[in-house]
Parts: structure tokens; sequence; C-alpha cells
């Protein structure tokens, strides 16, 4: 288990950032940590990597206990944060030399260089930060977030302010580093999410309110729906009689909007149906709610 969290809570004076959060984090997951500005998102990611404890509960990180071996879990943690703190009167590859030393990387010039062109700063290389651009200094926190080869990879934000073109080479950046390594991430852009992560776990108010891969939170929770074509006509009374149809609604040629409760699975009835008919199933597809929709339903206020 690469991240393993316990009832963890966390108070800022009588302000309370997190209540009793529980999860696990296995090694190669992409995990999408979702939630609105003030759930508690940062404060998480910053106990994970030894920022500052947490009030109550546990966290391990690769196997080791966060308040108990601090310098073995940061050796095995990159961290990028949301408001990347970089040295902007120093050079790229200065910066980065200057990043594996302090991790004692045994050649250190050697996996500089490997990072430089992991994340494409080649061009870049020889540039103060400051003249570089969001994207590019982007790609250094990454670079530098990576340079001592951790097994976790936390990054809070990383695609926070890129242009359209910049968003996409990090995203596919991400995916490439997250082929080896666990890699937890921050964000509010739920394309991303849908693009580069397998699974989701979503906070409101401190505590988790849903944790699940993100093509399970994207079906409807109480309602199933199912667009079906068949290749001939039939009537709706036919159809309501499938086991768990509730609703048949014809929409246009042969075309049909099946609705039942989500507690059973209507797609095989259906196909039992047109087998029973003589009619072939030219489609079917169950309806999704979009990650976006899912995300406002589950960190409404109240909720």
């Amino acid at each position: 288990m690469s991240i393993l969290v316990n009832r963890v809570s966390k108070f800022y004076g009588d302000q309370r950032a997190l209540n009793d959060v529980s999860f696990e984090i296995s090694k190669g997951e992409v995990v999408g940590f979702l939630g609105p500005n003030g759930a508690g998102k940062s404060t998480m990611m910053k106990i994970l990597t030894g920022y500052f404890p947490q009030s109550a509960g546990t966290v391990q990180v690769c196997g080791y206990d966060v308040l108990e071996y601090p310098i073995k879990v940061k050796q095995r943690v990159g961290y990028l944060p949301e408001h990347n703190p970089l040295y902007p009167e120093m050079y790229v590859k200065e910066y980065l030399g200057f990043v594996a030393g302090m991790y004692r990387s045994k050649d250190k010039k050697k996996r500089v260089s490997e990072m430089i062109e992991s994340v494409g700063l080649g061009p870049e290389q020889h540039k103060k930060i400051g003249q570089l651009s969001k994207g590019f200094r982007q790609r250094v926190g990454l670079a530098q977030a990576m340079i001592h080869e951790p097994e976790v990879l936390i990054l809070d934000e990383p695609t926070s302010g890129l242009d359209p073109n910049q968003l996409v080479e990090i995203r596919n950046l991400i995916k490439m580093v997250g082929e080896k390594r666990t890699v937890m991430m921050s964000t509010h852009i739920m394309q991303e999410v849908e693009a580069v992560c397998d699974r989701v776990i979503i906070i409101n108010n401190g505590g988790i309110v849903a944790d699940d891969k993100v093509s399970s939170l994207k079906v409807s929770n109480d309602r199933q729906i199912v667009h079906v074509e068949f290749d001939g006509s039939t009537d709706q009374q036919a159809l309501l009689a499938i086991i768990g149809v509730e609703k048949a609604d014809l929409t246009n040629g042969n075309n049909w909007v099946l609705s039942g409760s989500a507690s059973s699975d209507i797609r095989s009835e259906v196909f039992q149906f047109a087998v029973d008919r003589g009619l072939k199933v030219l489609s079917l597809a169950q309806e999704e709610k979009g990650l976006e929709t899912v995300f406002k339903d589950l960190t409404k206020s109240g909720n």
C-alpha cells in the first residue's frame, strides 16, 4: 500500500479542516483528489508530505508513519504544491542540480539530464526560471518533484493557470509518470480527471463524500437509464414488461429510452427481450452523469 490514511483530523485552533478522513491508495494508482475551495485538499496533501502534522489519526506512506519516520517518507514522496516555489534568478539546469544535491543523488549530472529530457525542458534548460512561461515553470516543478525517483507523487493543482496547449502537454506528462508511480492529484478541471485518473476521492467540508472509480461515479446512483436501438419495431407495453423497466419512451425510429431502479441492471434483460422477440440490438448505452455534475451534487451546501 502506497498511502494509508486512518481517521485523520486536523484543527487550526477552533477551525476543523479535516474530519475523521480515511482512505487507501495502492501502488500504481492515479487518483484524483477533488473538492471545492476550502474543503481540506491541500491540508491533506501537506500532511501526507510531512509539511505539518495531523491533529488526530495516523498516516503511512510506503509503509512508514509520517510522524515517526519523516525523513524516510520525504525520500519516497515527490511534491508539487499549488504555488510552485521556484527560484526565478536560478537557471533551470542549475536549479535542478541544486535539488538533486539536496536529495544526494548518486549521479547528479546524469539525473538532471534525464529529467530535463523527460519533462521536455531541453530548449529551456539554459534559461533563468524567471524567463520561462507558466507552462515551462510547471515542468520545472514536476522535474524537481521527480528528480529523486520517488515512489509517490503528490500534485496540487498541477495545471493551474495553463493555456489549453500547455494543459494537454502537462496532462500527457502526468499520464506517463503514472505508469510507473503512485500519483495523487488535486485539480478543479473535471476533463483532466477523466483523462488521467483511475479513481476519484471527493472531499467536502473536511470529510470524504465519494471514493470510487471515475466510471462508477458517473453512473446515476438512484436511476439506471439505458438508450437502446432495435432493428425493428416493438411496443411500449412489451418493454414495460421487462424485469426492472419502469419507464419506456420512444424517441425516434426504433430508439427507446428505458429507465428503472439502479438496484438492478436492466441491460441483460433488454438483450434477452430482443432475442425472444427476434430483434437485433443495434446499440445499447447506459446514460452517465458528467463528472462535473456528480461533483456539484456531492458538494452542494448542506450535503
